[in-house]
C-alpha cells in the first residue's frame, strides 16, 4: 500500500477539495475582471486554496508519522495474556478532523463572498456580512486550537527519526505563531470603530488596505503588511521538513550529512534562524515598514541573524573530535602479597632446596672434567722433564 494512503484521510480529502478550488479560482482570475480591495476578486480564494493544500497535506503526513510512532510504542510494550490492544481513532485523528472541518468552513465563506461580490474579511457592512465574518473568525480559532493539540502530541511523541521529529515540532510551533498574526489583523485600524465602521480590521500597517502592492502576493509596497509574517510563519510547516529531505538527499555525496546527529544540529540551527527571521518580519511589519524598503536597524538585525546562522552551520558541520589513540605497552605488574602460613613456608623451602640440588648436580660433571684435565696435563709435563 502506498505510504500516502496511511495519511490522515479527512485532511487528504480536504486538500483534494482545495485543489479543485484552486482550478476554479484560476479560471475565475482569467474570466472575471472584478476587483476587490485593489486586487482581482478571485485572487484571495486562489491563494488561500494553494496555502491550504500545503497546510493540509503537511498535517496529514505529520499525523501519519505520529500514528506510526504510537503503534511502534504500543507493539514494544508487553500486553497481558488475553488483553486487547487499543485500536480506533485517538486524539490525533480527531484533532486533524477538526482542523479539516474548520478550514473547510473558512473556505466556503471566502468563496461564497467572492461569488456574491462582497468582501470576506473585516466586513461589517450588513448584519449578514458581519455574521459570516464572525463565523469565519470562530472557524479560524477552532483551526488554531486543533493545530495546538497536534503540536502538543508531536512534542510529547517519541519518534525514532530525531531530525524529522524536531523539524516537525519546530515547524508546527512556528506555524502556530504565524497563524496567530491573523488575530492582530482583526484589531481596529486608526479611524475604525466597532459597531460604526463598515470595515473593522486591516492587514496593512501605516497605510490603508488596497494601495500599491507587489505583484502576485499583493503585499503592500508603501507600508507594513502583516500578511508577510503570517505567510512566512505558517509555511515553516513545510519548509523545515523540506530541509531534512534536502539533507537526506545530499547525504550520499557528503559523508558528514549522513550522520543523524549532524542532521539534527542543522535542523535546530535552521529552525532557530527561521524563528528569528519570522520575528524580524513581524517587527518590520508592525513598524509600518515595507518588505522591500528596510531601514538600517532591520538590515543590521538581518545581518546578525545571517552571521549567527552561518556560525551555527559551521559548528554543526565541524568534524567531531577524535579521541587520541593510545599504544599498548607491556607493563610488569607485581602480584599482591598473600598471607603466608607455616605450610606455605615449608613448601617454599622444599622448592628452594630442590632447585639448589639441581644446580649442584649440573656443576658436578664440569668439576670432574676439569680435574681430570689438570691431572693429565701434570703427567705429560713430568714425562717431558724425564726425557
Amino acid at each position: 500500500m502506498p505510504l500516502w494512503r496511511s495519511w490522515h484521510r479527512p485532511l487528504v480529502l480536504f486538500s483534494a477539495a482545495m485543489a479543485a478550488v484552486t482550478v476554479v479560482s484560476a479560471v475565475g482570475l482569467l474570466v472575471d475582471d472584478r476587483v476587490m480591495v485593489g486586487a482581482p476578486i478571485w485572487a484571495k480564494p486562489f491563494k488561500f486554496a494553494v496555502s491550504f493544500i500545503a497546510y493540509g497535506l503537511s498535517l496529514a503526513w505529520m499525523l501519519s508519522a505520529l500514528d506510526r510512532g504510537r503503534r511502534a510504542g504500543a507493539d514494544a510494550r508487553p500486553h497481558p495474556a488475553g488483553a486487547k490492544r487499543r485500536t480506533g481513532r485517538g486524539v490525533a485523528w480527531w484533532a486533524g478532523t477538526v482542523v479539516a472541518a474548520a478550514s473547510l468552513v473558512e473556505m466556503l465563506i471566502i468563496t461564497g463572498q467572492v461569488i456574491r461580490g462582497k468582501r470576506s474579511h473585516f466586513n461589517y457592512q450588513t448584519p449578514f456580512d458581519e455574521a459570516l465574518f464572525d463565523a469565519m473568525a470562530v472557524s479560524v480559532v477552532v483551526l488554531w486550537l486543533g493545530t495546538v493539540v497536534i503540536a502538543v502530541l508531536l512534542l510529547r511523541a517519541r519518534l525514532a527519526d530525531r531530525p524529522s521529529a524536531w523539524a516537525m515540532r519546530c515547524g508546527i510551533v512556528i506555524a502556530l505563531a504565524g497563524a496567530a498574526i491573523g488575530f492582530l489583523m482583526t484589531q481596529p485600524a486608526p479611524g475604525q470603530r466597532r459597531g460604526e465602521s463598515p470595515v473593522v480590521g486591516a492587514h496593512s500597517v501605516g497605510v490603508a488596505d488596497g494601495g500599491p502592492s507587489m505583484p502576485l502576493t499583493g503585499w503592500s509596497t508603501t507600508g507594513g503588511d502583516l500578511r508577510i509574517p503570517h505567510f512566512f510563519g505558517m509555511h515553516a510547516l513545510q519548509l523545515l521538513p523540506l530541509l531534512v529531505m534536502a539533507l537526506m538527499a545530499l547525504a550520499p555525496r557528503f559523508a558528514r550529512l549522513a550522520d543523524a546527529r549532524t542532521q539534527l544540529r542543522l535542523v535546530l540551527v535552521g529552525s532557530g534562524a527561521y524563528a528569528a527571521l519570522f520575528a524580524l518580519l513581524t517587527w518590520q511589519a508592525l513598524r509600518g515598514q515595507p518588505l522591500l524598503r528596510p531601514d538600517g536597524t532591520t538590515l543590521t538585525t538581518a545581518v546578525l541573524i545571517t552571521l549567527a546562522a552561518a556560525t551555527g552551520t559551521w559548528a554543526a558541520l565541524r568534524s567531531p573530535r577524535r579521541t587520541p589513540t593510545t599504544t599498548s605497552t607491556t607493563t610488569t605488574t607485581t602480584a599482591p602479597p598473600t598471607a603466608t602460613t607455616p605450610q606455605h613456608k615449608n613448601e617454599h623451602k622444599n622448592e628452594h632446596k630442590a632447585a639448589n640440588e639441581q644446580e649442584n648436580a649440573n656443576e658436578t660433571p664440569n668439576t670432574n672434567t676439569n680435574t681430570n684435565t689438570n691431572e693429565t696435563t701434570d703427567k705429560n709435563q713430568k714425562a717431558g722433564a724425564t726425557a
